[in-house]
């Protein structure tokens, strides 16, 4: 009868045990990525889903909330950074980033493909763009004619006293929406001006919200009549049926689009960059697509039923490196003169 030696079980043990390893499945030596964004919630499952199908070393744990949230989180974590990559946050915000040394430096496989408006200029690269999204009027058409309140074609229109709480808009603290337009006012106006503006637009304003999307929403509802909200939550409501003109004022329309940045000092910089170059991919800009009408990708035109046609070019000449650095102080100014209106938190 064979009567195995010590050496012998020492060395089957260790077989075993090597055996054991090899056998680990791949899912356990993922990577898990932290990423903050400011995507819509709708948005955030699928895009998390074709990247790991794409990626399947890789996990993306999100931290979501919106851009002025994400915005003052990252700049408080300065120090300390605790994201790994940006996906889907206002590119005024990371060109602020940027202009602070925060972001890692990488170019993308593929990002010489995109438009060159949707990439920093800088080489390599130090954020991509995805899409860009734009502020419009939403009038509900029924509401409107029923209070008397003439359709706006213009920004200047709503300082009218007519619209007296019957509008509503974005925080700009809180609502990457809101930001832009208030920037983009700015811009058309002259700051003297602009604010003047909106000293007249916050007595018509009934409350503002903390979603760039609600304002829209509610118009849509008929629970005001006038919403400044994003182009294709306008675009979503009036092709579901509710009773809205989307209107692009004739002095412009305020826009951002969302960008893509690697957050320097991150620990997991191999799987980072992986995210970096699926955000400028391809299929990742036919995701992008079905939730915005400009996307950075050449020949692509993903514009839904009912979105306003030519909007790009209706869009405001914007510097979005200064509409990141003026950020901090067209914000205090504002929440100093007209946060007494904004919604509970």
């Amino acid at each position: 009868m064979f009567k195995p030696t010590v050496r012998g079980l020492i060395l089957g043990v260790a077989a075993l045990a090597a055996s054991a390893l090899l056998a680990v499945p791949a899912f356990a030596q993922k990577t898990r990525v932290t990423v903050y964004t400011a995507l819509e919630s709708d948005q955030v499952g699928p895009y998390k889903q074709a990247f790991e199908a794409a990626n399947p070393d890789v996990e993306i744990a999100w931290v979501r909330d919106s851009t002025g949230v994400i915005t003052a989180r990252v700049l408080a974590e300065k120090d300390n950074p605790r994201a790994d990559v940006i996906w889907g946050l206002g590119a005024s915000s990371v060109a602020l980033f940027d202009s602070m040394g925060m972001l890692q430096p990488y170019s993308p496989k593929g990002v010489d493909q995109i438009k060159p408006v949707f990439r920093s200029t800088a080489n390599p690269t130090t954020w991509t763009g995805m899409d860009a999204w734009l502020a419009v009027m939403c009038y509900n058409t029924v509401e409107g004619p029923k209070k008397n309140l003439p359709k706006p074609t213009s920004w200047a229109d709503l300082a009218n006293p007519v619209y007296k709480d019957s509008i509503v808009m974005p925080n700009p603290a809180s609502s990457g929406t809101g930001y832009q337009a208030v920037y983009a006012w700015i811009q058309i106006m002259g700051e003297k001006a602009a604010w003047e503006f909106m000293d007249k637009l916050h007595n018509n304003i009934a409350v503002y919200t903390h979603s760039g999307s609600a304002p829209c929403v509610q118009a849509a509802k008929g629970e005001r009549a006038i919403g400044i909200g994003f182009d294709m939550r306008g675009a979503k409501e009036k092709t579901g049926g509710a009773p809205i003109d989307i209107i692009l004022a004739k002095e412009g329309a305020p826009w951002d689009m969302e960008a893509t940045a690697i957050i320097k000092g991150t620990k997991n910089l191999a799987a980072a960059q992986k995210v970096a170059d699926f955000a400028v991919s391809k299929q990742a800009y036919e995701l992008y697509g079905k939730y915005y009408a400009i996307v950075g990708y050449p020949g692509m035109n993903p514009a839904p039923p009912n979105y306003p046609p030519s909007a790009d070019s209706a869009m405001v000449k914007i510097d979005l490196s200064k509409m990141g650095a003026e950020r901090a102080r067209i914000l205090a100014e504002w929440t100093k003169r007209y946060d007494g209106k904004s919604a509970p938190k």
